[in-house]
């Protein structure tokens, strides 16, 4: 793994890695990523904390940008996610939605943010649309078959007055 990263470091891509489930990462490689995606849970481990360990997110998240990570991501389910940036840490608030089948929220999630970061949106935004993708994928059974097309996700921001 750590060799494509570094291929695409050299070529100018943009690195994101979901470190779920997880599983320990050294800082060689962590230092080629651009943007991580952990969930609460793997954000503790990979700090290494317990997963239960009550440390707040925000600095869970600085200890991994400590490590070299450009920009961390703490997926939070229905709460959003928690971003650590070179500037400072925000938070960009989930969606409240009736959760049938949470199997691909994440999945939805970073696929969403993959685009929409390749789209050339900020973060921020990316960050609403990755959010609304993650909730529409809760709502239906399934991975592949919940996960929502363009035309779903930009019909749920629309129909939320969210920017996407």
């Amino acid at each position: 793994m750590a060799e494509g990263f570094r291929i695409a470091r050299a070529a100018g891509v943009l690195t994101l890695l979901n470190p779920g489930p997880y599983r320990p990462l050294d800082d060689a490689l962590l230092a080629l990523v651009d943007v991580l995606t952990p969930n609460e849970t793997e954000a503790r481990q990979l700090a290494g904390l317990a997963p239960d360990d009550d440390t707040p997110l925000d600095l869970v998240a600085r200890r991994l940008r400590d490590r070299g990570v450009g920009t961390v991501l703490v997926t939070r389910g229905a709460d959003g996610v928690l971003a650590a940036t070179t500037d400072g840490v925000f938070a960009v608030p989930g969606f409240p939605v009736r959760a049938v089948d949470v199997t691909g929220a994440g999945d939805s999630f970073n696929a969403a943010l993959a685009v929409a970061l390749a789209r050339g949106r900020a973060l921020r935004a990316a960050l609403v649309e990755a959010n609304a993708a993650g909730a529409l994928a809760v709502t239906r059974d399934g991975v592949v078959p919940a996960l929502p097309t363009r035309a779903q996700l930009t019909e749920f921001l629309r129909a939320r007055g969210a920017d996407g």
